[in-house]
């Protein structure tokens, strides 16, 4: 007898139906899975059998051959174990499924028959509901991220039983249904917040602007002085998620299986960390076959913060060339390649010198100028070409640290932002692909970021007697205009430069 199921597989972060076809017939007792499984498809031999057993079924001593289509592609994961487990019942005509041609089927098997959550069931939700079919069979854990989904079905089963009776149309189960907009709403929170930093005004004052046109930043200043915790701060006053930017990100967090446990969607903007001693795939993303999101995706429409950036190997920074240029990453290997979304701000921070104190006045530096020169050697040029405003944070002080005072809480922080940004779009509409003052190109920055006589001088001064390079011009364009929205100004004043150009604190350094 043959038993035909419906399955998925993820790929990138986008979902494909898997064809599952059981055939069961007279002949020695076997069991043979093909269609290129994975070591964690094969061994759901083990899973599969127990759970058919503890759950009060019995097949019969047949020749059992599995397929998963399209075989040639290579199937991974967990996913399968609840569709095969199914199919060999229906196979072996121990239960007769009425209405599985309708349905895509996911889920792990334990042991007594419990069907486990499993990873990526957004992508597959949507998948499923691209492809016509009326709905999806889940973990009941997994429920309400299928749900978010619109236009699909999603039944939550718990368990091997409920899942064959269901199918059988024996039991009713209630499809899982989350209210999206009222989810997304209520999800809106940050845990950290701007207010909880003391003094730091004028970082603060950069870190607006940082998120007012989408620029990306660099702190530079001593240990203690707050770098990591204002980068932290950061993704609390950047623009509101929208709902699109949320279906996103959480497609691929969920692929990645980093979703948070009992939450259906990220309704925050993420930030992503990761340890100086991560490696090239661990950023870009990669794999040997299945390619897997990296940090710059796991950070898509959030922020990249990187702590100590001088002790990152220079490859791996070299990778974030193109991902901040293009707002993707594209992983290519021999059997596949694969595009993941990678539209960040970038944060980075660092020391002055290797010991931290350089220009402290609280501490002396030890380093000499050849540990300091050999140091700083260790940033990539591509890489700071790319960062808009550079700003030093100096030690807090005594009284600093023991003030009462509180400053603006994010919130307030934010609605300002908002506005701006609303500027922007405005001022971009028609432009493909262009949502903030960062993203400008040399021929948008000719027609958005004029400048009168005055201002060309005090660009040209900047550059020849400040010791500005002229890969800054650009970037303090940008960053100018992006201060000049925030006044509400129609044009960029001398003020508005003077102001940019103090954001080019390394430059002047090492220029």
């Amino acid at each position: 007898m043959l038993s035909k199921l419906k399955s998925s597989a993820v790929f990138g972060i986008d979902a494909f139906v898997i064809e599952i076809e059981i055939d069961c017939s007279n002949g020695l007792p076997s069991y043979n899975l093909v269609g290129l499984p994975d070591t964690a498809v094969r061994e759901s031999r083990e899973r599969i059998f127990s759970a058919i057993k503890n759950s009060h079924f019995s097949l019969p001593p047949s020749k059992f051959v599995l397929n998963l289509a399209p075989a040639d592609i290579k199937k991974e994961g967990s996913a399968y174990d609840l569709p095969l487990a199914l199919g060999l019942l229906a196979a072996s005509a121990q239960i007769t499924i009425a209405q599985c041609e309708d349905y895509l089927i996911l889920g792990e098997l334990s042991l007594d028959g419990r069907v486990k959550p499993i990873k990526g069931v957004l992508a597959m939700a949507i998948g499923a509901r691209e492809k016509g079919l009326k709905g999806i069979i889940v973990p009941e854990a997994n429920a309400k991220e299928a749900a978010v989904a619109h236009g699909i079905v999603v039944i939550p089963v718990r368990n091997l039983t409920e899942a064959a009776d269901f199918l059988e149309r024996k039991k009713n189960i209630t499809a899982c249904q989350v209210d999206v907009h009222s989810f997304f709403n209520k999800g809106k929170k940050y845990a950290l917040d701007f207010s909880d930093v003391k003094g730091q005004e004028h970082v603060k004052r950069a870190l607006e602007i940082s998120a007012s046109g989408g620029h990306n930043i660099l702190m530079q200043g001593p240990p203690g002085s707050g770098k990591t915790m204002l980068a932290r701060r950061l993704p609390s006053i950047l623009p509101d998620l929208t709902l699109d930017e949320a279906l996103e990100t959480t497609k691929i967090h969920s692929v990645a299986g980093l979703l948070p446990k009992h939450s259906a969607m990220i309704t925050s903007r993420p930030f992503r960390s990761p340890h100086h001693t991560v490696s090239d795939a661990g950023l870009v993303g990669g794999g040997s076959y299945f390619l897997k999101p990296g940090e710059v995706s796991l950070a898509h429409n959030g922020v990249l913060f990187l702590d100590e950036l001088p002790e990152f190997k220079k490859s791996v920074l070299e990778n974030l060339r193109q991902p901040l240029e293009d707002g993707m990453v594209n992983i290519c290997r021999i059997a596949n390649s694969v595009t993941f979304p990678s539209h960040f701000m970038l944060a980075v921070a660092l020391n002055p010198c290797p010991c931290g104190h350089l220009g402290n006045n609280q501490h002396s530096c030890t380093c000499t100028p050849f540990l300091i020169s050999q140091y700083r050697s260790r940033l990539s040029g591509p890489l700071l070409d790319r960062i808009d405003i550079q700003v030093d944070v100096p030690a807090l002080h005594h009284e600093e640290l023991t003030g009462l005072s509180t400053g603006e809480n994010s919130e307030t922080i934010r609605e300002r932002v908002n506005k701006t940004r609303l500027i922007q779009l405005d001022r971009f509409k028609g432009q493909n692909g262009l949502f903030s003052n960062a993203q400008m190109e040399s021929k948008h920055i000719r027609d958005f970021c004029r400048i009168n006589g005055d201002g060309i001088n005090i660009l040209k001064t900047a550059i020849q007697k400040l010791g500005l390079s002229a890969r800054a011009y650009d970037r303090v364009l940008k960053v100018s205009r992006t201060i000049a929205d925030m006044e509400g100004a129609e044009n960029i004043r001398p003020a508005h430069l003077c102001e940019a150009i103090q954001y080019r604190s390394l430059d002047r350094r090492v220029g």
